[in-house]
């Protein structure tokens, strides 16, 4: 099965929601968001870093450099208590939308 195309703004919502859970670095936020999602969501640095940089520069997520499990530098990325706000805003509006697209696929 081909895998989906993220929606805009989705990825910012998922590395918010892994981020909520621990700190970790970029590599960890790809392998959580594909486990979580039993490998229907992948997503590819070429995404992924562009979405930290952002987030960062919000000021949602906060990063410093440590060292991974396998013993290399790392940048890792944790979440602010604003970029926590967001979330929950985020989480709000997708609930929203995923009701107002299912109205409309129940629709007769």
């Amino acid at each position: 099965m081909q895998q989906p195309d993220l929606l805009q703004g989705t990825l910012d919502m998922l590395i918010l929601k892994v981020l909520s859970r621990e700190s970790t670095h970029g590599f960890g936020i790809c392998q959580r968001i594909q486990n979580w999602s039993n490998d229907v969501l992948s997503v590819g640095e070429g995404s992924l870093y562009p979405a930290l940089y952002r987030l960062q520069d919000q000021g949602w997520i906060e990063s410093e450099w440590g060292v991974s499990e396998n013993n290399r530098k790392a940048k890792f990325y944790r979440l602010t208590k604003t970029g926590r706000k967001q979330l929950d805003r985020e989480n709000a509006d997708w609930e929203h939308m995923c009701l107002a697209i299912r109205r409309v696929m129940e629709a007769m």
